[in-house]
């Protein structure tokens, strides 16, 4: 009976052990991961702020307003995040608006500044190396490598309703109401197959291993991007309520 009496004792100060040293591990995940949040929300908010677009340049105008969206949505998100996922979700927000930033420069002509980490729904989707468009429903969607008065909304990369989207600048940020319901994203599927296979199988997409025979089950499947899965516009879709900012593989 002792024998047993003092296995249980060792096997409740075992458990005590494992609770708190998992207890402890968890809460620095926790501050490390609202940390580097707080930390790319700040220098996004630094960069947006220090960072004034000419009146005539209408791309590196748009990529900066987009770049402020983020930057409110993450702050939206910081203000709420309680678990180490929704601080991720939040630091991913950053991340995205650091992207815009970065293309506003290379709109500007000026030097880009460091390399950003790559979002989730990036990977492996390339970038447009040449122009491309496409007549879709009596409407023309248009995209380049290149910013310009018609292609003024730059997106980043990423995947809208299970299909690649190649970073690039575009003449209608058309990834929005693809998220916004059916007709949307009916419309939204109907672009990607007039411009952007065509584009992959033609290899005007730099970077992107895309396949027609991946579907929604293959490497392109589900709709990761962030902002893009419901924030009327925006990239990160999933657990901000639905929005864009939990679509992205952090």
């Amino acid at each position: 009976m002792e024998l047993w009496l003092t296995l249980l004792v060792v096997a409740i100060a075992v458990i005590a052990f494992v609770v708190r040293s998992n207890k402890k591990r968890v809460e620095a995940e926790l501050a490390d991961a609202a940390a580097e949040a707080r930390r790319l929300h700040e220098r996004l908010g630094g960069q947006t702020m220090n960072l004034t677009a000419p009146g005539d340049n209408l791309p590196a105008g748009q990529a900066l307003a987009d770049a402020g969206e983020r930057y409110t949505a993450a702050g939206s998100q910081l203000e709420s995040a309680a678990s180490i996922h929704q601080y991720r979700l939040a630091a991913e927000t950053a991340i995205e608006g650091l992207h815009y930033v970065r293309a506003a420069r290379t709109a500007m002509g000026i030097d880009p500044g460091p390399e950003i980490p790559t979002l989730r729904g990036q990977t492996r989707v390339g970038a447009l190396t040449e122009p491309v468009s496409a007549e879709v429903e009596g409407r023309s969607y248009t995209g380049s490598p290149d910013p310009d008065d018609q292609n003024r909304h730059y997106y980043p990369g990423g995947r809208v309703d299970g299909r690649p989207v190649p970073a690039g600048w575009y003449n209608t940020p058309w990834w929005k109401p693809a998220l916004a319901g059916a007709t949307g994203a009916f419309v939204g599927l109907m672009v990607f197959d007039a411009m952007l296979a065509p584009a992959y199988a033609g290899g005007m997409v730099a970077g992107g291993d895309y396949s027609g025979g991946e579907g929604a089950e293959g490497d392109f499947g589900g709709s990761e991007t962030g902002f893009e899965s419901g924030d009327s516009g925006g990239d990160l879709g999933g657990d901000f309520g639905g929005g864009d900012f939990g679509g992205f593989d952090f």
